[in-house]
């Protein structure tokens, strides 16, 4: 599943088949099932589903008969040092078996910290140092998941809250050579990235903070190959002071759906997710927010169920 040919193996989109998903959270399971909403697909948390059965998995299999499912991991900690979990990844085949997904994801953060004889997980999506050394375990643990499950993954861009002395590369440099060593693709966080370019700023510039971080956010996703990116997230985030945090928790913001519009224009259509995780809204709310998502992507795209 490695490549070396500077390009990512096997992430291949289907404009056709590029359309906009939400979350399928538990509250609005029945509503979902029942109704089917044209979507062009579903994406649950892939922990979530790891028992053998019961009512969860039940759910997700009625899912994925009427949609496509991304399954979308946040527990892996494909930066790890420590490694990763053997039976999380267990777990996760046995998953991905069962379900078929469309695709499979996680993050490059790390969780996993050996202490002593043990390792403790952090249960959190730590930023990693954008380090030769970080680059070559985060290549080494996402290998190890393909050659397992025998597919590429996509690799998610995280939200950080504080930045390395030692950071070497631009983080769109080294999320490509990421996917040039190792076959892999990229899921585009939009979100973390307007939050990342909003809390990097400086006090000189809060005056025009979103406007300067919407420029960087840009210059951003000018800077990746196209053919890396697999699949787009948007969601909304919070602002305590001068601090913006990725909670999932709201609407998505007019500057976020503008650098949504820019990555779609230079990358074509893309799948696109749209994330809310916290203090749900009734299920009309994230469909309207799914449609305005349709909107953003060029040309027409159709979404229907699977």
């Amino acid at each position: 599943m490695h490549t070396t040919d500077g390009s990512a193996a096997g992430i291949g989109v289907d404009a056709a088949a590029a359309g906009v998903g939400i979350g399928l959270r538990q509250p609005h399971y029945e509503a979902v099932l029942e109704g089917t909403p044209a979507l062009g697909f579903v994406e649950v948390h892939s922990e979530n589903f790891f028992a053998d059965g019961g009512a969860a998995l039940a759910v997700l299999e009625q899912a994925r008969e009427r949609y496509d499912v991304s399954l979308h991991g946040v527990a892996l900690g494909l930066g790890s040092a420590a490694g990763l979990d053997p039976w999380h990844l267990d777990r996760l085949e046995r998953l991905v078996r069962r379900i078929d997904p469309v695709r499979v994801s996680d993050h490059a953060s790390f969780a996993r910290v050996a202490r002593g004889d043990a390792v403790v997980h952090a249960a959190d999506l730590l930023p990693i140092a954008r380090t030769p050394a970080a680059l070559d375990i985060l290549c080494a643990n996402v290998g190890r998941v393909q050659d397992r499950l025998g597919r590429p993954i996509l690799v998610e861009n995280v939200s950080s809250y504080l930045s390395y002395a030692d950071d070497a590369v631009g983080e769109p440099e080294f999320l490509e050579r990421l996917c040039r060593r190792t076959g892999c693709g990229l899921l585009l966080d939009v979100n973390n990235l307007f939050v990342n370019a909003l809390n990097a700023l400086g006090e000189d510039e809060r005056a025009g903070a979103h406007a300067i971080a919407l420029a960087r956010g840009r210059a951003w996703l000018d800077a990746l190959s196209p053919a890396i990116v697999g699949e787009l997230h948007v969601a909304g985030y919070a602002q305590t002071g001068t601090l913006a945090i990725d909670d999932h928790g709201s609407r998505v913001r007019a500057e976020v759906w503008s650098l949504l519009e820019h990555a779609l224009a230079r990358l074509g259509p893309r799948p696109v997710l749209v994330e809310w995780d916290t203090d749900l809204p009734p299920l009309a709310v994230l469909l309207d927010e799914a449609a305005r998502a349709a909107q953003c992507m060029p040309g027409t795209v159709t979404n229907e169920p699977a």
